[in-house]
């Protein structure tokens, strides 16, 4: 079962950086199926940097993937019978991250309405561990790649939701008006005498970019050439295989480190997350 483990290994080991993802002759496909860095990440989890051949590489991605998604429905893709990956580029390295209508989420529920009929039935499932992929390019070369997991990044779905539902329960509470069905805040129906304009009531989430939000633990390596940044809570990375485990600690290449860390509980910031850092700067 593929992990995150393993797309930083990829990654490191491949030394791939230059997206080939933005050339033309890939252009019409990656408009199709998502964003050059939607792309990368997929590779960098499947092994599939040095795959040329299209016919192959889906079949790798048949094996390693349960859920592939689509532009308009979290996640990004699903490791098969392991993490949701949710894949957010940025313009610039500070950038927050749009969320659009979906609000930030510490973890994926099979039950969540914004998610589609094919993710929930993709295999067995009730709730899986999200990592948020950001990253930014600098013109086509992968510039700064942070990956965190939602559990340390996000509060509990509780938080966003008593938001979005008292919103949504005063939207419903003006008088005189009719309400039609949405997964969005709001729906107003025939809002004026003809009966011919209706009303979309959507929220527009964003979440701080993890340079910022971890910026008491890691560095602003913002003379760096590349930085990747990923950080794991302990618990789940002592779930991992015990060989991937031993790969990654026995790495000896410059500007690599892991280091044990404390972060932040996003539910509860008087208390702390034992976790691991990991950084590879150039």
């Amino acid at each position: 079962m593929k992990n995150i483990l393993n797309a930083i290994l990829n990654i490191i080991n491949r030394s791939v950086r230059t997206s080939t993802y933005h050339q033309s002759s890939y252009n019409n496909r990656i408009n199709a199926v998502g964003s050059a860095l939607e792309e990368y990440m997929k590779d960098a989890f499947s092994d599939t940097f040095d795959e040329v051949d299209i016919n192959t590489k889906n079949r790798i991605y048949n094996d390693n993937f349960s859920w592939l998604g689509n532009q308009n429905n979290p996640p990004d893709f699903i490791l098969k019978g392991g993490d949701a990956i949710e894949v957010k580029k940025i313009n610039s390295l500070n950038a927050d991250l749009a969320l659009n209508s979906s609000y930030p989420k510490a973890k994926l529920y099979s039950d969540d309405p914004m998610i589609t009929v094919g993710c929930r039935d993709c295999e067995v499932w009730d709730v899986k561990d999200l990592i948020y992929c950001i990253g930014s390019f600098k013109d086509t070369t992968l510039r700064s790649l942070w990956m965190i997991y939602g559990s340390i990044y996000a509060a509990d779905k509780s938080v966003y939701e008593r938001i979005k539902n008292t919103i949504n329960n005063g939207i419903n509470s003006i008088p005189d008006v009719e309400f039609g069905e949405t997964k969005e805040l709001g729906r107003v129906n025939r809002v004026d005498p003809l009966g011919i304009t209706n009303l979309r009531i959507r929220g527009m989430w964003s979440i701080q970019n993890p340079r910022k939000v971890f910026d008491y633990i890691v560095d602003d390596n913002k003379d760096a050439e590349f930085e990747l940044v990923s950080i794991i809570p302990t618990t789940k990375y002592l779930d991992f295989d015990s060989a991937d485990r031993k790969l990654i600690e026995g790495l000896d290449i410059s500007g690599f480190s892991i280091t044990d860390t404390l972060v932040r509980d996003p539910n509860n910031p008087a208390n702390m997350i034992e976790s691991k850092l990991i950084k590879y700067l150039i």
